[in-house]
């Protein structure tokens, strides 16, 4: 079986928009000259001759789909439940809605051992990072990846510094201090944040965990690929059963295009039949991949500018589409859907009187998936990247 290559040679890592091979995990140069921030990633993986039915699950339930050959570096991450929410107008008190016959389902990541989705990725990047040599990795992040990067950087036992704006909400902060990280706060937003970073990883040769780079092309390539294992799981826990979209909570879109990745790898060894559609979520306030799609032209969205406002929704919000995003949006035929951040917020209660705790950035996914049902006949799946129980005590909650 071929897989994705390993290391970090010349030949290993192509810019996903113009092919050139690149070093390092700046994104790719030629495309950035253009205003453009495009990912880098290792080839797609072959999954012929691997059976769904006995995939345990997480990034490392298939590690020959990894582009790293080292140990795992592991906490459990993966594996986490699926759980079908109410959609009776009814029950949902909203008596003048016709009811839908689709079913709506999250994915619920903060099951993770550290409670989000980037734990997929960390683990990964944090081996990648030991096969380099590197002894201490680093990460600019609003909370979750700086928990993510703090943890599996302990388990490695490698130093990890977290770049890390005024924002973040004290449970946050207090998760990455006690996970032994150390912290740099940075004043004046992500871009402040992100120039910390990679004058640190220039000057000091950190091995970077995150995007840093502007503009932004997504995070690591090799981390990213930790994502693809969300598909994995999806697939063998809905087989024999269409997924019509499943729906995203994005701003760099590195979930979003991990997923599809894992989507294309399962349909090109004919593990499913069909892949779903990828649907960006975002709030109305920073939502640059729904204004790129309501241009025409490929030439005109992928060069999208929009003004990002704060939300509730703090771990979300660009200014430009990362171009890894518009591509898999592209290959699925999907969409991108802004809510309303009054919407997003009720949707947070609505799912905690359900039993369902979930961060507010998971909420708008939620949220733009019930949009959704009406139109699909199939299920839809939304990610519901990280536990509210980080957020408590926060504006709001």
């Amino acid at each position: 079986m071929t897989t994705a290559s390993s290391g970090q040679g010349p030949s290993s890592l192509h810019c996903l928009r113009c092919g050139l091979a690149v070093t390092g995990f700046a994104g790719c140069p030629r495309c950035a000259a253009e205003g453009i921030g495009a990912n880098t990633m290792p080839p797609l993986a072959d999954l012929g001759g691997l059976d769904l039915a006995s995939y345990p699950g997480g990034p490392w339930g298939w590690p020959e789909t990894l582009p790293v050959s080292g140990p795992p570096v592991t906490l459990g991450e993966g594996g986490t439940p699926n759980v079908r929410l109410r959609t009776d107008p009814a029950a949902l008190g909203d008596g003048n809605a016709p009811e839908c016959g689709s079913e709506l389902w999250v994915k619920y990541e903060g099951a993770n051992p550290t409670g989000s989705h980037k734990d997929r990725a960390m683990a990964v990047g944090v081996a990648a990072a030991l096969e380099t040599g590197a002894d201490t990795v680093t990460a600019a992040s609003s909370g979750n990846a700086g928990a993510a990067a703090a943890a599996y950087a302990g388990r490695a036992g490698l130093r990890c510094v977290v770049f890390s704006g005024d924002g973040m909400p004290p449970a946050l902060a207090a998760q990455i201090d006690l996970l032994g990280a150390e912290q740099v706060r940075c004043e004046g937003g992500f871009r402040v944040r992100n120039a910390a970073m990679a004058q640190a990883v220039e000057e000091h040769g950190w091995y970077p965990l995150t995007s840093y780079s502007s503009p932004s092309p997504g995070g690591n390539p090799y981390a990213n690929e930790g994502y693809k294992s969300v598909a994995y799981e999806l697939a063998r826990d809905f087989a024999g059963r269409r997924i019509g979209a499943v729906v995203v909570p994005t701003s760099r879109a590195d979930l979003l295009a991990g997923i599809e990745r894992g989507f294309q790898e399962l349909a090109a060894a004919g593990l499913v039949s069909a892949a779903p559609r990828m649907v960006a979520a975002e709030p109305a306030g920073a939502a640059p991949f729904t204004a790129a799609l309501r241009h025409a032209d490929r030439a005109a969205q992928e060069r999208t500018r929009v003004v990002s406002h704060p939300t509730a929704a703090f771990s979300l919000g660009e200014e430009r589409p990362c171009w890894q995003g518009l591509d898999a949006l592209w290959r699925s035929g999907g969409t991108a859907v802004a809510v309303a951040e009054k919407e997003f917020v009720a949707e947070q209660r609505r799912l905690a009187e359900q039993g369902l705790l979930l961060e507010v950035s998971s909420s708008v996914a939620v949220s733009a998936a019930r949009r959704l049902l009406r139109e699909l006949p199939e299920l839809v799946v939304a990610i519901g990247t990280a536990t509210g129980m980080k957020g408590l005590g926060a504006a709001g909650q």
